[in-house]
This record gives C-alpha cells, structure tokens and sequence, in this order.
C-alpha cells in the first residue's frame, strides 16, 4: 500500500499570519524521508494556501512523485502542462468550500475534462480523476482517458461509526475500487481519512494507494512530520 501525503495545511498554518514560514517544500522533504511514496499538493484557484511558487519548489528538491491537485481551470491547466508534475489529479472546486466536497461529475461535465485530460497527457503527465465510489463514474472515466482513479472516501469518513451508515458507505468503496480495477486502474483512494478509520480502506486489496492530509498534519504537531507519517504507514500496512 503505498501513501500519498498531501501538504496542504502546512501552507494553511503560513497563510493564518501572512509570514514565510512554514515551509512546505521542507514538510516534503520530511515526508518522503519518512517513507511515503508522493507528495500531494493542491493549487486552488484562490490560492488559499499553496502557491505557484511553493509547486515549483516542492518538485525541485523531492525524489518521490509530484501529485497536483486541481480543477480544470484553464490558467492551471496551463501551470501544470508547464512544470509537468508527475501526476495531476483533477478535483471539483467550490470556492466557498472548506474542502473537496464530492467527486467530479463525469456525467455531467466530461467534455470539458476530456479536452484536460488530453491536454496534460500530451505533455506526460498522467491524470487521476477523483470520483465517488459509482460504477457510471468510472466507466466514464475509462472512457475519456484517465490513467487512474482516486475513491472519495468522504462518506465514508464522515459517517457515524454506531450507526449502519458506515458500513454502507464502506461497501460502495469496496465495489468501486473492484470495479474500477477490473477495468485496468491504478485504484487510489482518499478523503476525510485518519488513524481511526483508515484501517478498513487499507484492507480493500484493490486500492493501492492512500492521499492523506489533514489528520496527518494535524498529529505532526504533537509527534512531528516524520513519527506522523510513519505511525500511519503502519496503520495501513498491518
């Protein structure tokens, strides 16, 4: 099982004060050493908390895979298709959202994020689309050319654990993550994850990967960076 760490909320802790500090690139750096396999980040079209500047960085001094977050906003879509991440994974955006809400809408809107995918795999970036746990959702992203997936588990977090809800929840992911790799994809997943509940997801053979963020972040400043992410390598790979 490999692990994604996004650093997101590193850059939210800068942003509260307006200061230079903290740096994520160094959150990444410390990530990787403590052995996750990419590191995360998400470019938000009003640039909340990481920053053009902090990507280009972040890519210049890791050795593991770049993994940006993203809408199909056509000033981004350009930022990527420059600096090439290693992946891109597209994301619905809200602004007035605190965080990702749901999966992208391939029904809906597939055409314009066709064009996308098309554009970013011209210039070698491969491309994760983060859909709910839905078989029409997954099709459709077979069929306009994603290279892999990434599960919303948001439901599935944020469900209470006394009640059946739960369980359902953690049934939809268990048929997606089958489906999606029955039809050949790398199968991700994320989304509301933490020490608590990341155990079930882990234990789904066909996700083979974890993007985790927040839960991490937030245990790092009692434990530091490091013992964070090496406590939920654990977890996930028991």
């Amino acid at each position: 099982m490999k692990l994604g760490i996004n650093i997101d909320h590193v850059v939210t802790l800068r942003e509260a004060r307006g200061t230079t500090y903290p740096e994520p690139a160094v959150a990444a750096i410390l990530a990787e050493s403590a052995g996750c396999s990419s590191i995360v980040a998400h470019l938000r079209e009003d640039r909340r908390h990481i920053r053009e500047e902090d990507i280009i960085f972040i890519k210049e001094v890791i050795k593991v895979p770049l993994n940006l977050e993203m809408s199909i906003n056509k000033d981004i879509v350009a930022f990527a298709s420059r600096i090439k991440p290693y992946q891109a994974t597209l994301v619905p955006e809200r602004r007035l959202e605190l965080t990702t809400e749901g999966g992208l809408n391939l029904l809906k809107d597939y055409k314009k994020i066709e064009k996308v995918i098309k554009v970013l795999k011209d210039e070698g970036v491969k491309v994760s689309l983060f859909i709910d746990p839905n078989k029409r959702q997954i099709e459709r992203a077979k069929k306009i050319g994603a290279n892999l997936i990434e599960i919303n588990t948001g439901r599935y977090s944020n469900a209470n654990p006394s009640s059946g809800c739960l369980k359902v929840e953690l049934a939809k992911v268990k048929e997606a993550a089958k489906f999606a790799k029955k039809q050949g994809f790398f199968v991700a997943a994320g989304h509301g994850l933490d020490y608590e509940n990341v155990k079930r997801i882990a234990k789904i053979k066909e996700i083979e990967e974890l993007n985790i963020g927040h839960a991490i972040i937030c245990h790092s400043i009692f434990m530091g960076i490091v013992s964070a992410v090496e406590e939920m390598l654990s977890l996930i790979k028991t």
